[in-house]
């Protein structure tokens, strides 16, 4: 049983014959009749009184014919849904992002929503470890990281370039300084992130090599609670500067340089490699680009290519060999 077999079975019920409905159909008669045989032959019930010229139901075809109807309304909604997700009238967008990225991610939805106004967006927040996994297990459609998976099942757009600054409230002494240098930190009390990160790694290593103490007094679980708790004067703190914009705008904290720190991060927008994206999601993608020609650095518009894992085991075979004398 398939959906024109219904629907000329409606058809000729609404018409009330067989040459009518043949008519309504631009089919011949004999198709007609063919394909309620067919019907009948499937169902294994007659649904048509062959006494009535009317095309009177029997019990089986007034049964069929509530389902049939329901069948072809449906299959009308299933085709509306499918135009309306193409022109963008209705759709799903799906991201995910933490604390600090999600905040490249508001302008880029505000764009975005300014063109696809009936698309909705769910941002999710999620540990960067396991933003990977849930792409690949089609939990999600888009994640924002600040490093560069290497896996060639996923694809990375470089979308933003940050760096990490250090601030200090109004009225800390170091407020004075344009620039110091990392060894006059030793002494201050720094007001950390408590997650583990490759950023806060790279600080402690920083710190090290410039045999300077690093004496992270207060750890806190969010960015946010840091810039707080630096402007009320309780410590210093390094954040990504994306973080601090409007504090530093508005006098609430102060960005003083530190030549020996200075740390550059890029963020990354990723996606499956290999998997058709949404019509949402091909939108998404057209608003990142867009923003990025329009306001140019520190947005960006770059796609990464990742060399597929068993070109990398050959390359890094090659490496370790000794090479060959002449």
């Amino acid at each position: 049983m398939d959906l024109s077999q219904l629907e000329t079975f409606l058809a000729v019920v609404e018409e009330k014959g067989f040459s009518r409905a043949a008519l309504r159909l631009r089919r011949t008669q004999p198709a007609i009749s063919h394909t309620i045989r067919k019907l009948e032959e499937e169902v294994g019930e007659p649904l048509l009184e062959r006494s009535s010229r009317e095309g009177t139901l029997t019990a089986a075809g007034e049964l069929l014919r509530g389902y049939a109807e329901r069948l072809l309304q449906l299959r009308g909604e299933t085709v509306t849904a499918l135009e309306e997700l193409r022109s963008l009238e209705r759709g799903r967008l799906t991201v995910v992002a933490n604390e600090y990225t999600c905040l490249w991610l508001l302008p880029v939805l505000d764009a975005f929503r300014r063109v696809c106004p009936h698309i909705g967006v769910t941002v999710q927040r999620s540990l960067a470890s396991r933003i990977s996994d849930q792409l690949l297990e089609r939990a999600i459609e888009f994640g924002i990281l600040s490093f560069r998976p290497d896996d060639d099942r996923l694809r990375s757009i470089a979308v933003y370039t940050d760096s990490v600054v250090f601030v200090v409230d109004p009225g800390h002494p170091l407020a004075r300084h344009k620039q110091v240098s990392i060894r006059e930190l030793g002494a201050q009390n720094f007001i950390a992130h408590n997650v583990a990160s490759p950023l806060r790694q790279r600080v402690i290593e920083t710190f090290a090599r410039h045999h300077t103490p690093l004496n992270m007094g207060v750890e806190l679980p969010s960015l946010e609670a840091i810039k707080r708790f630096v402007a009320l004067g309780n410590g210093v703190a390094l954040v990504p500067g994306l973080t601090v914009e409007p504090e530093l705008a508005r006098g609430e904290l102060v960005q003083v340089a530190v030549p020996e720190l200075k740390i550059t991060r890029r963020l990354w927008l990723v996606h499956r490699a290999h998997s058709s994206l949404s019509h949402a999601g091909l939108a998404f993608l057209a608003a990142v680009k867009n923003l990025a020609s329009q306001r140019g650095h520190p947005f960006a518009w770059r796609v990464e290519q990742v060399v597929p894992r068993a070109s990398a085991r050959v390359r890094a075979d090659a490496q370790s060999r000794p090479s060959a004398q002449p």
